[in-house]
């Protein structure tokens, strides 16, 4: 007997990766979105000063994301400080109104999300296929949508009760900092192998690999302006808080039903089908507010950006596996390179075009453009499609 504290079961794996998830994601990458509106109001934030911070957030998860490749920690640790680092960046947001510190709270929040992100995966996947639970991994990432929701939710309250942007920083960071705790002896057990070792392997791709990483940008570009400013853009054309404030929250509800509606088509489409099919609709999303900004316009965004971005990403690593080959691991890693240079990408446009009248329109316009183009260059450059769905 060695004493070793036995694997957590499936459903504790895919509760844990879940909840994680949701801190990761849901506070350390996207509270600002609803958050946005109201240091607007108390705070005199521009749009285009909000662009600079999602950008800062954006470029930290890309570092945390290339760290984690080059410095190959164990998931468990990862994610452990992960969550602790996502919980007091997120609260320091709070205690400060120097612009310069938020931009680097903000990027070091993205970095830290990424550490959970890749961790939770590596961590939660391979406890999954032990079990013969694999197809339970949409569980795990539903907690991306969940964390989304919540938070949208804590926009909502703030806006209707008039907290302060502050207050709202504090309260999420103190969620964070709480689930980072009630993890931390549940993590305690660090069932997969460092990522170093499935890291050991050939640095080639094929063409169709680099193809497919190029379209995964295009996709990073696309989504993330909607999910950065929609809020925002509620808030300036929508009087009541009930109303604008729910933009978020329904966006959170797509993204997490999305993954179990990913994994019942899954059963009878490939990724690659799965991945263009979704990326039409995500392109109707982004187009809706950029037409006309109304409440439909609005929620048909919200449900549109919000039900696919998850099973793009989803459909669109599983793609990278299969076409990568041998050197899988290095697939999925370009993959989550492109993904956040793309994602960078589209608040930085949004923030150059600040002086416009029209920067989101515009900014939107060419995401939308992005998005088809990507489509047709993945349909039809792209290598040959798979002709299996998806097992997951």
């Amino acid at each position: 007997m060695t004493g070793k504290k036995p694997e957590p079961s499936a459903a504790a794996a895919a509760l844990i990766g879940l909840l994680a998830l949701a801190s990761a994601m849901g506070i350390g990458r996207f509270s600002l979105t609803p958050i946005l509106p109201l240091m607007q109001q108390d705070a005199g934030l521009t749009l285009t000063v909000g662009g600079w911070l999602a950008t800062g957030n954006y470029l930290g998860y890309l570092v945390g994301a290339l760290a984690c490749i080059a410095l190959t920690p164990r998931p468990a640790p990862a994610i452990r400080w992960g969550l602790i680092c996502v919980g007091l960046f997120t609260l320091a947001m709070g205690f400060s109104d120097w612009q310069p510190l938020w931009l680097a709270l903000r990027f070091l929040a993205g970095a830290a999300s990424a550490f959970v992100l890749v961790g939770t995966s590596a961590w939660a996947m391979p406890i999954l296929v032990r079990h013969g639970r694999e197809q339970w991994s949409g569980h795990v990432f539903s907690g991306v949508g969940i964390g989304i929701a919540v938070a949208g939710l804590f926009g909502l309250a703030a806006a209707i009760d008039a907290w302060s942007s502050r207050a709202t920083w504090v309260a999420l960071g103190v969620v964070a900092i709480v689930l980072a705790a009630l993890l931390w002896r549940p993590l305690a057990v660090d069932a997969a192998p460092t990522m170093r070792a499935a890291s050991q392997v050939r640095p080639v791709l094929p063409r169709p690999a680099i193809i497919a990483a190029a379209c995964y940008a295009a996709f990073g570009y696309g989504y993330i302006i909607p999910a950065t400013f929609l809020p925002a853009l509620a808030r300036g054309h929508i009087d009541n808080p009930a109303i604008f404030g729910l933009i978020w929250p329904v966006f959170g509800a797509a993204a997490a039903l999305s993954t179990f509606v990913s994994a019942w088509l899954g059963r009878t489409l490939a990724p690659r089908q799965l991945w263009t099919r979704a990326k039409w609709v995500l392109a109707v999303g982004v187009l809706a507010p950029a037409i006309s900004i109304n409440v439909p316009t609005l929620l048909i965004s919200a449900v549109c950006v919000g039900g696919t971005f998850m099973v793009i990403t989803m459909a669109g690593i599983k793609e990278a596996l299969r076409l990568g080959g041998a050197p899988a691991s290095l697939a999925v890693g370009v993959m989550t390179a492109a993904f956040g240079a793309g994602q960078i990408l589209g608040p930085l446009t949004v923030s150059l075009l600040g002086r416009s009248d029209h920067a989101f329109a515009w900014a939107s316009l060419l995401a939308a453009f992005g998005l088809v183009a990507g489509n047709c260059v993945l349909l039809f450059f792209g290598g040959r499609p798979s002709s299996e769905p998806t097992k997951a």
